[in-house]
Parts: structure tokens; sequence; C-alpha cells
């Protein structure tokens, strides 16, 4: 890949992902691949201002080794150093890029009944630093080719081809591989601005998803819900792109308000190992039952791992005609299969989904509907023939996507 086409990636995470500004800390969370990617990176934060620039390693085979050999206890314990660093995170309302490289299948074979007791123990040490930051710092996800993840992508090529391709794609559907990166961004924002727009003035408040797989749910919206999707502003009105790609407008429903069953239309890579072929159904807006080809019992603890986890805290509407879908990868990583076509998630909401959010308190967005758990997981359920239809109070009935794709 060419150096000056890498050189634009690195910007347009800077300057159009975390947006970084002067004076700014910027923490970076890679892993050990492409390090030559993350040194541009790094550059290009000190060239947008940034004070101070602090890269955290990662290896996904020690984290493996990790979570095998210490103890429950051990796992369960926030450390007073890693304490030290929640503490200077929330204190700087830093900017943070996390750049995914990982294996698919990287943790597979890890006791995932223990990693879901030790993600239990540490959420409630962790959540006071995560709210403290919450809609106050820039953040964004984006990728880079990890050798095995491009194995796994690309298994007919040889490894140096593979990541050649893995590249080709991250920057084609990161809308990076050509000359105006940043220019592309301001075009996508904008249209996934106008996007919101309409749906937002339509005052929804129901949506009804159905594709001929079997899919056939119905959610409930909140009251004071809005659609959003591309850019966000922090409290201090700093615009930043959380994820990169992205092709999703998204709102979080109304917590324990959704009846039907979903089938997923894409695997889904949780905690190291792979789900595939699942469904879940819903009653009194909470999953009761889940079967899956291959991870059910892995899924089963997701759904399990708190009062909400089970629960929806996102709706989003990707069309089926997207540049991920129609890439024809499959890239079993969810910042980029989920934006393939439309996805869900059970748990965490977000607030921002919320008119007027900032006058409320944590507390008071979750009674205003917002569900609220210690996990986030995105999965696909976007279909050729998927239908999503609008609600409004009077019964009105409003077509959002057709054939799996948008209907205005």
């Amino acid at each position: 890949m060419r150096k000056t086409q890498l050189q634009r990636y690195a910007k347009l995470l800077v300057k159009v992902g975390i947006n970084v500004k002067k004076g700014q800390t910027v923490f970076v969370a890679a892993a050990l691949d492409q390090p030559e990617f993350v040194t541009m990176v790094v550059e290009e934060c000190y060239k947008a201002g940034a004070s101070e620039v602090y890269v955290e390693w990662s290896h996904q085979p020690v984290e493996k080794l990790s979570s095998n050999y210490r103890t429950l206890e051990s796992l369960s314990e926030m450390s007073p150093w890693v304490k030290a660093k929640w503490e200077y995170k929330a204190k700087n309302y830093s900017c943070r890029l996390w750049i995914e490289s990982e294996d698919p299948d990287g943790m597979s074979g890890v006791d995932q009944t223990k990693m879901s007791k030790a993600r239990q123990a540490l959420y409630p040490q962790i959540k006071p630093f995560r709210q403290a930051m919450e809609n106050r710092h820039q953040w964004c996800i984006a990728a880079v080719p990890g050798k095995a993840w491009a194995k796994k992508v690309f298994p007919d090529l040889p490894e140096r081809k593979a990541v050649e391709e893995m590249w080709k794609v991250i920057l084609h559907t990161a809308r990076a591989d050509g000359r105006s990166p940043i220019q592309e961004w301001k075009k996508h924002n904008a249209d996934l601005d106008a996007r919101c727009t309409y749906l937002n003035n339509l005052g929804l408040k129901y949506v009804e998803i159905k594709s001929g797989n079997g899919t056939d749910l119905k959610v409930e919206l909140n009251e004071d819900g809005i659609f959003a999707g591309g850019k966000e502003k922090t409290l201090q009105g700093r615009i930043f792109n959380p994820n990169i790609p992205t092709e999703e407008v998204f709102t979080s429903p109304k917590a324990g308000a959704a009846e039907g069953i979903v089938y997923s239309t894409k695997p889904l890579s949780y905690m190291g190992q792979l789900i595939e072929n699942f469904s879940m159904r819903f009653e009194g807006g909470k999953v009761v039952e889940v079967k899956a080809e291959k991870g059910e019992e892995l899924l089963k603890h997701m759904v399990s791992m708190d009062e909400g986890a089970g629960k929806l805290g996102e709706v989003a509407l990707i069309p089926y005609d997207s540049p991920i879908n129609e890439s024809g990868v499959l890239f079993y990583n969810t910042l980029f299969d989920e934006n393939a076509s439309c996805h869900l998630a059970l748990g965490h909401g977000f607030n921002e989904c919320l008119k007027g959010f900032e006058k409320y308190t944590d507390e008071e967005c979750k009674a205003r509907g917002i569900n609220d758990s210690m996990i986030h997981v995105d999965f696909m359920i976007g279909a050729r023939d998927t239908s999503v239809v609008g609600i409004k109070a009077n019964g009105e009935r409003v077509q959002i996507f057709k054939d799996g794709n948008w209907a205005f």
C-alpha cells in the first residue's frame, strides 16, 4: 500500500475521527500490527496540536495467556496503576483512538464463564470513570489489517497478499482510498445529517422490521428520542466521528419495549470468538430465547451479563447496498460488518439519542427509556428484502426501508 495513501488515512482519523485540538492529550490503543501506520497517526496528532500522545500497545496472544492463567480474583480487581490511568483520562477529557486489527478467533478456548464474571466484577469499578468522560471527549474506532485477521478474511491468499487486500478494502469502505478523504467525509456526513432530520421530523412511536428469513420485530421508540448518525458533538461543541467507517442512522429505543424475533445475517465476533447463524426472540422487551449453530453458550452468557444485557440499546438503519456490503467481503469484525446492513445492539443505550440529554443526569436518561448495561454488542440483521416501517402515534405508517434500502 502506498505510503501517501496511508498518510491520508492517518490524517483522516486524526482530523475527522477524533478531531484533535491544540493542547489536547491523545490516547491511541493499538495491537502489535502495522506499527509504521501507528507512528503516522502519532505524528498527525502532534501536527494537529496535541500536547502529548500515548500509545497503549496490546497483543492478543498475551491477553489470552492472561485470561487463562490469572485467577478470577486477580482478573476482577482493578490495580492501583490501572485506576490511576482511568482517573487521568477522566480528568483530562482526552481524545481516544482505537485501532483494531485483532484475530476474530484469537480468544477461542478461553473460559467464558470466568471472563464474564471478571467483567461483571470490573464494570462497577470502571463505570464512574466512563460516566465522567461520556460526551466530554472525542473518540474514534478505526482499523488496520492484522496478519491473522487478513488470513481469516482472505484464506486462499498468501499472508502478505492477504494483508494488501485487507488494506484495499479497509481504505475503500472507509472512504479513504481517494485523494481527498476529508472532503469525502464532509459529503458523507451531510447525507447522514439529512436522513436524520427527515426521520426526526416524522415523530415516530414504533418501528417494524421484517425480512424473508423470519425476522419480525416491533420496537417502541422513546418519546423524546432522536435519530443520529455520522459525526457527533461533545458537550463542549467539538465535532468528531466515532466510527470510521460508518453508514448508520441509529437511535436508542425504549428499554424493555420490543416484541418478536430476529435472525442474524452475519457472524458476530464477541470476546474473540464467533457466534454464527443465530436468532433471538424478544418478549416484554427482553431476550427470552436464543439459538445458534455456533457459539450458543457464549450467546447465552452475553444476554445474561446483567439486567440490561438482554434488552435493546440501539436500532441502526444501514442500506443493504452499502460500500461494505458491495465489497462482498465478510470482515468477521463488528466495526465493518455492522455497517454492511441494518443491525441491532443489545445492552447499553446512548443518552445523546434523547432530545436535551445534556440537561439530564445519567439516571434521568435511564428513567426516560435509555437502556443501561455493562455491554453494548451490535449484531447484523439486514437482508436484501428487509422492510422497515415507522409508525406514528396516530397509527400512520411510513415506509423507511424497502428491499433493504432507504425508501426516501
